[in-house]
C-alpha cells in the first residue's frame, strides 16, 4: 500500500515537470518570420513603375524681344498753357471728338470731381462687367486659360469708357463754371490716344540694326493731366491705324529654318495672348531679323514699344507618354491578303507536312503598303504561309522595327504602337486613335525596359 502511494507521488511530479507551449510566442516568431520573408521579396524583387496615358501638349517656342512700329501721330500744343485731358491712355476716339482742353491757369477740378463721384460708372455699364464675368465664369476652361487675359482686356475697356464719359462730363462742368480762357481741343482724325511719347513716332525699317533692340538706352516722355506745356511740346500721340509690326533680332540658323514661313504663331508675354502674325526675313549687312506683321489687337499694346514675344515654331496635341516608356521591338511583316479567319479569330495558314493548319495571331500594325505586323514570338523559325484559295507561299524572314510602349490593362504587358508628333526633354507627343494605338487614360509601362513581352504586371 505505501509503495503505490509513492509511485503515484512520483508520477505526479513528472507530470508538473513538463513545459506547456506558448501560443503567443509561436504567433511573433511566426509572424517576424512573415515580414523577414515580405521584406527580402520586396527589395530583391523587380520594380514596376505604372504611367497613365493623358492626352496634353508640348509647345517649342523661342523668346525676343520685338521693337514696334505703328502708324502714330505725335499732336504739338498750339499755345503755352496747362493740359487738361478729356479722354484717358489708350482710349479709341473719333475725329472732331474733344482730346483736351488747353488753360492759362490750372483748372481745379476737385469739387466737381466730389460732387459726381458716386456716378463715376453707369448702371449700364457695371450690368455690362457683371454680364461679362457671368460668360467667364460659365464658359472656363483650364486649358484655354489665356481667355482671361481676354475678358480682362474687354472689362477694362468697359470701365475706361464709363470713365472717359464721366471725366469728359467733369470736365466739361469745369470749363462752365470757370469763365477762363479755355481752349478745347478735339482729335484730327479717328485713332487711339496715347500719352507718351519716345523719339521712335518716325521710325522705319531702314534704320533697323543691333542697336535698336538695346533697351537699356531706351526713354520715355509720359504726359501727364495738369502738366505746363510751352508752345510746340508734344501734348498727346494718335494711333491711327490697326496695322502694326514687330521686329526681332534672329540667329542666321533660325532665320533660315523661318525664311520658309509666311505666317506664324506667336505668344505676347504681356498678357499671354496669342496671335497670328504674317512672317518675313530681313538680312542686313549679314545680321538677321524677323518682321511679324499684325492686323488687329493694337489697342492692348499702343502704349508699349517693346514686347516680349514668343515663336512657336511647334504646337503639338495628343497623347503625352514619357520618353523611358517607349521600346523598338522587331516584327514579322506578311502581305494583307495572307490573313485568313477562323470563326471569330484572325490568323493565318501555317504550312505543315504538305497541309496547311490555322493558327491565330495578333495583328500589331498595318502598313501604308498593305504590309502586316507579326509578332516573331508566335512563330516557330522560318514558318511558311500559305495564301487563302491559293497555292502561293510565304516565307517568315523579313523583319522591320516598330516604337512603342507596353500596355498593361489587360494585367499584363502588350506592346502597342505609337507615331511620335512631337518631342522635348522628357517627353513624346504621339497619335491619338490609331488602329492598335494607345487611348486617353490607358496604363503604361514607364520604363519599358523593366519587362518583356506577356509579362504579368501588378498595379
Amino acid at each position: 500500500m505505501a509503495k503505490n502511494k509513492e509511485k503515484k507521488s512520483i508520477s505526479i511530479t513528472k507530470y508538473k515537470s513538463k513545459r506547456e507551449m506558448n501560443i503567443g510566442i509561436l504567433l511573433f516568431a511566426v509572424i517576424f518570420i512573415y515580414l523577414i520573408i515580405t521584406i527580402f521579396t520586396y527589395a530583391t524583387s523587380k520594380r514596376i513603375s505604372i504611367y497613365e496615358v493623358r492626352e496634353g501638349s508640348i509647345v517649342k517656342d523661342n523668346s525676343y524681344i520685338g521693337l514696334i512700329r505703328r502708324n502714330e501721330t505725335v499732336v504739338s500744343a498750339d499755345a503755352a498753357g496747362y493740359v487738361s485731358y478729356f479722354q484717358n491712355e489708350n482710349s479709341k476716339v473719333k475725329t472732331g471728338t474733344s482730346i483736351y482742353a488747353l488753360s492759362a491757369e490750372k483748372l481745379d477740378t476737385e469739387a466737381v470731381i466730389q460732387e459726381t463721384e458716386n456716378t463715376v460708372v453707369s448702371e449700364d455699364a457695371v450690368k455690362n462687367v457683371v454680364l461679362k464675368v457671368q460668360n467667364i465664369n460659365q464658359s472656363f476652361n483650364t486649358q484655354k486659360f489665356s481667355s482671361i487675359y481676354s475678358a480682362k482686356n474687354e472689362i477694362n475697356t468697359t470701365l475706361q469708357n464709363a470713365s472717359n464719359y464721366t471725366k469728359t462730363a467733369q470736365l466739361g462742368a469745369v470749363i462752365a463754371q470757370n469763365n477762363a480762357n479755355v481752349t478745347v481741343y478735339p482729335s484730327i482724325r479717328d485713332g487711339i490716344v496715347v500719352m507718351a511719347i519716345d523719339g521712335y513716332e518716325g521710325w522705319t525699317e531702314e534704320q533697323l540694326n543691333a542697336d535698336s533692340f538695346d533697351y537699356g538706352q531706351y526713354e520715355v516722355l509720359h504726359l501727364k493731366d495738369q502738366m505746363e506745356v510751352m508752345t510746340g511740346d508734344p501734348v498727346y500721340k494718335l494711333v491711327t491705324s490697326e496695322d502694326w509690326d514687330v521686329y526681332i533680332q534672329l540667329d542666321k540658323e533660325t532665320a533660315m529654318e523661318l525664311n520658309d514661313l509666311t505666317y506664324i504663331k506667336t505668344r505676347i508675354d504681356k498678357d499671354n495672348e496669342t496671335i497670328w502674325a504674317d512672317i518675313s526675313i530681313i538680312n542686313k549687312d549679314g545680321d538677321y531679323y524677323a518682321c511679324l506683321s499684325y492686323d488687329n489687337s493694337m489697342i492692348r499694346y499702343s502704349g508699349e514699344r517693346y514686347l516680349n514675344i514668343e515663336l512657336i515654331t511647334e504646337d503639338q496635341y495628343g497623347l503625352k507618354i514619357p520618353k523611358s516608356a517607349v521600346v523598338e521591338k522587331e516584327f514579322y511583316i506578311v502581305p494583307e491578303e495572307y490573313l485568313t479567319s477562323s470563326g471569330s479569330a484572325d490568323g493565318f495558314l501555317v504550312q505543315k507536312n504538305n497541309s496547311a493548319e490555322f493558327k491565330a495571331a495578333s495583328i500589331y500594325n498595318v502598313s501604308e503598303d498593305g504590309y502586316l505586323y507579326l509578332n516573331p514570338e508566335d512563330f516557330e523559325k522560318d514558318t511558311v504561309l500559305v495564301k487563302p484559295e491559293s497555292t502561293e507561299t510565304y516565307l517568315l524572314r523579313t523583319k522591320h522595327t516598330l516604337e512603342g510602349v507596353y500596355n498593361i490593362n489587360k494585367g499584363y504587358a502588350v506592346f502597342c504602337q505609337i507615331s511620335i508628333l512631337c518631342e522635348n526633354d522628357e517627353y513624346y507627343i504621339v497619335e491619338e486613335g490609331m488602329a492598335y494605338g494607345l487611348s486617353n487614360y490607358d496604363h503604361i509601362v514607364q520604363d519599358g525596359d523593366t519587362v518583356v513581352e506577356e509579362e504579368v504586371v501588378f498595379q
